[in-house]
């Protein structure tokens, strides 16, 4: 199979090469589905993991970016990108399955510190070849139509990671006998073999030959350029305000499901599948506004929804455990999917559009670099500050006395995950004031984005649906608000 770089790349090349990213990322998905998640978090657990681990788990990816300082001097002296990141993604993919030896290991202590050595490894292998992709899908695709192909990448990735997840989650919840390691074990393999998938899928995408905008660049003059761009720069930090706002409190969702709530693994696989569905099925009208409108119009409408969604999971539990927890952890988990996927979409393209042709490389990385360091100290931060707030308490009641009796409602309840959350809410006012400095070009409101949405997804489900009438109870709610929106004020 050829990796060095094509000479020549027609349309007919191009548009296989595009199908066969839609692959890759499926499959790749899978992978990450079956190894990293909610299955990794359990993993950990079984082997006696800490909030400190379990922050330091998540930190490791983020912080194992570092690695693409290195990839791009690698990249820009051997200049095959296809080469480099064919071979990263293979080695990490090749280490993955080898995790399932850990469950293997009788000192439950030292599988665990295993585990978080392999995972530097896996995941600094994965920063190279990550970095590689970036620079490589920078030059050649175009700034215009990125929308679509990336809804379509994360629409199947999406739908493929669910069906890992699920397979995986209900191998561990009924696995026979109290020792479920080794179905942690079997997850590990099937993951590092579907990897090997993903790959032969990544070495087929064409690759242009390197272009030069100019004579070699230093290392550190190189990365010293996207934080000299003022424009840029604003990307740069809310990058960071993002990854670090949103990862003080998401890797620990599934441990809040399973250790403080007391779900099993199966529910919180389902919640996350949910999520993921939610976030499959609501891709393309993403992709659709931004290439219509613009990422940040996107971003301006599923940030607040996202953190707003963290902020409402204590409430789901108050007072306590009850009938509708779980019904409303889902209701929170679709609309948070359906976020995720906005953001997602809408950070990736971001970036793409606004690094310059010929310095993609070192733009991107400056980003990916900005949203590790983020990430990394919000993942351990927030492993250290569950750890604090392990015997603490917060609630904020109602009391109300009558010549009879006397009556309490608990109107607010925090107590150890639970801090996390509302902490992430906070920071997320200064990632919408860093989102608002970004100029992408023409500003569109929240309230186009709204109208806009609601009429793709009428269009959408006009097309799925051969139930005029369930087509009109279903939508007509929808067309009343945005006729309401529409008219003048």
């Amino acid at each position: 199979m050829r990796l060095s770089p094509d000479p020549t790349i027609t349309p007919a090349d191009l548009e296989r090469g595009k199908r066969a990213l839609v692959k890759d990322a499926a499959w790749a998905s899978m992978v990450g589905a079956l190894y990293s998640g909610v299955i990794l978090v359990g993993f950990a657990l079984e082997l006696g993991a800490t909030p400190w681990h379990i922050g330091l788990l998540a930190a490791i990816p983020f912080f194992s970016q570092l690695a693409q300082l290195p990839a791009i001097a690698l990249i820009e002296r051997v200049r095959e990108r296809r080469k480099i990141a064919v071979t990263a993604v293979s080695v990490s993919r090749l280490m993955i399955g080898a995790l399932a030896l850990l469950a293997f290991v009788p000192d439950h202590q030292a599988a665990l510190h295993a585990l978080l050595a392999a995972q530097v490894l896996i995941t600094l292998f994965g920063s190279v070849g990550g970095c590689s992709v970036n620079s490589w899908l920078h030059q050649l695709l175009a700034r215009e139509g990125l929308g679509v192909l990336f809804s379509r990448r994360l629409f199947w990735s999406t739908v493929l990671a669910s069906a890992g997840a699920l397979a995986a989650g209900y191998l561990v919840q009924h696995w026979p006998g109290s020792e479920r390691l080794s179905a942690y074990a079997i997850s590990f393999v099937a993951a590092g073999l579907l990897g090997f998938i993903s790959t032969y899928y990544l070495a087929t995408v064409p690759e242009p030959p390197m272009a030069r905008s100019g004579p070699p660049i230093p290392l550190g003059l190189m990365l010293g350029m996207p934080f000299g761009d003022a424009g840029f720069r604003r990307v740069i930090v809310f990058m960071g305000a993002w990854n670090f706002a949103s990862n003080l409190a998401a890797p620990f969702i599934t441990v809040y499901l399973l250790k403080q709530l007391a779900f099993g693994m199966a529910t919180a696989t389902t919640l996350w599948v949910s999520s993921q569905l939610a976030n499959a099925l609501t891709l393309y009208l993403w992709g659709r506004l931004s290439d219509r409108l613009s990422n940040k119009a996107i971003l301006a409408v599923a940030l607040p929804a996202y953190f707003g969604c963290l902020i409402a999971l204590p409430c789901t539990a108050i007072p306590a455990l009850h009938a509708l927890t779980l019904p409303l952890l889902y209701v929170i988990h679709v609309v948070m999917g359906g976020a995720s996927g906005g953001i997602a979409l809408a950070t990736g393209n971001l970036g793409l559009k606004l690094a310059p042709q010929g310095r993609g490389t070192a733009y991107l990385a400056a980003i990916g670099l900005a949203g590790a360091a983020a990430g990394g100290l919000a993942a351990i931060g927030g492993g250290a500050l569950a750890s604090w707030f392990e015997t603490r308490e917060l609630s904020l009641f109602v009391h109300f006395t009558t010549a009879s009796a006397a009556h309490e409602v608990v109107v607010m309840h925090f107590r150890h995950w639970e801090f996390l959350f509302g902490v992430s809410f906070l920071c997320g006012a200064y990632v919408m004031h860093a989102l608002s400095r970004i100029r992408e070009g023409v500003e569109h409101s929240e309230r186009v984005v709204i109208q806009e949405f609601v009429s793709e997804a009428s269009r959408s489900f006009a097309q799925l649906s051969p139930i005029d009438g369930l087509k009109d109870v279903l939508l007509i709610p929808l067309g009343r608000l945005r006729d309401r929106r529409l008219r003048p004020r």
